[in-house]
């Protein structure tokens, strides 16, 4: 493990590796950034969003489609402009939206939180080219995920102040089954954040409060821990040109003056490598 990039983000989340850029994204959702980290030349980039910016994806042009508190948008790098799609959530503003992830089709798939993280409003919406619509599962107050299984038939979304993961069945017409669950994290370990799935549909997730990441089998049995030098530690990704390097976003939030003195490395994005590759990112279709 070692520190890829130093920049100290109030929130980090999001990452995702841009094969088409050799790049990995990923964004700050308190300070409302947008970063691109290069791995060749150490370089970050930053753009300004115009609202907090929970995650970004991809599309099928040479744009992206990124989650506001303000509903889905496209952004242009080339300009660093937005252009609105659409509010899933009218009715709750006090809402923002969290993580998200495509499907081997493009859909996007992505979760909703109540921003005071106290109430049970956050819920999980899937995008296709006949627009958004809500998935069916349980309201949470956090809502991480979802990660889809290599094949996009197993859709696994997280409850983070449940501190659980389940797993439900993805259907041809993106409906989906009944959950199971897939995981429960104990208490001394933190904090399910985002998951993220590798090419053998292990499920690694970052462990918030926990000072780590884990992956987990299939079968929901833990089967590798990797320990992080500091204790909010969000999502993986899966970037370089084999996908066998692990990028690991992490967050200085919540953490008093004494902690964060005693954790310098805190929001940095880390990085490890892996021998079960990651799985390739399709761009969104939306």
């Amino acid at each position: 493990m070692h520190t890829a990039c130093r920049v100290g983000a109030m929130l980090g989340e999001g990452p995702v590796w841009v094969a088409r850029e050799q790049a990995l994204w990923f964004v700050d959702i308190k300070r409302h950034h947008l970063h691109r980290f290069d791995p060749a030349t150490s370089a970050l980039e930053t753009w300004n969003a115009p609202a907090q910016v929970g995650w970004i994806l991809p599309a099928q042009a040479a744009d992206f489609v990124v989650g506001l508190q303000s509903g889905l948008a496209r952004f242009d790098p080339a300009t660093g402009a937005f252009a609105a799609m659409v509010d899933p959530e009218p009715h709750l503003p006090g809402n923002r939206l969290n993580d998200a992830t495509t499907d081997p089709t493009g859909r996007i798939w992505f979760g909703s939180m109540d921003d005071a993280e106290t109430t049970a409003t956050g819920c999980f919406h899937v995008c296709d080219a006949d627009g958004v619509r809500v998935c069916g599962l349980p309201p949470v107050t956090i809502a991480n995920g979802p990660a889809l299984s290599p094949d996009g038939r197993t859709l696994y979304y997280t409850d983070t102040l449940g501190r659980t993961i389940h797993a439900v069945p993805v259907h041809d017409d993106g409906t989906l089954g009944t959950p199971r669950l897939f995981v429960e994290i104990e208490a001394a370990a933190g904090y399910p954040d985002g998951p993220t799935i590798d090419s053998a549909g292990c499920l690694w997730t970052g462990l918030f409060g926990g000072w780590g990441v884990r992956r987990y089998a299939p079968d929901g049995r833990l089967i590798e821990t990797v320990a992080l030098p500091t204790a909010n530690i969000t999502k993986v990704a899966f970037g370089g040109p084999c996908l066998t390097t692990a990028y690991v976003t992490s967050a200085r939030k919540g953490l008093d003056a004494a902690a964060l003195a005693a954790q310098p490395e805190a929001g940095h994005l880390f990085t490890f490598a892996v021998d079960v590759p990651g799985v390739p990112v399709t761009a969104a279709i939306a």
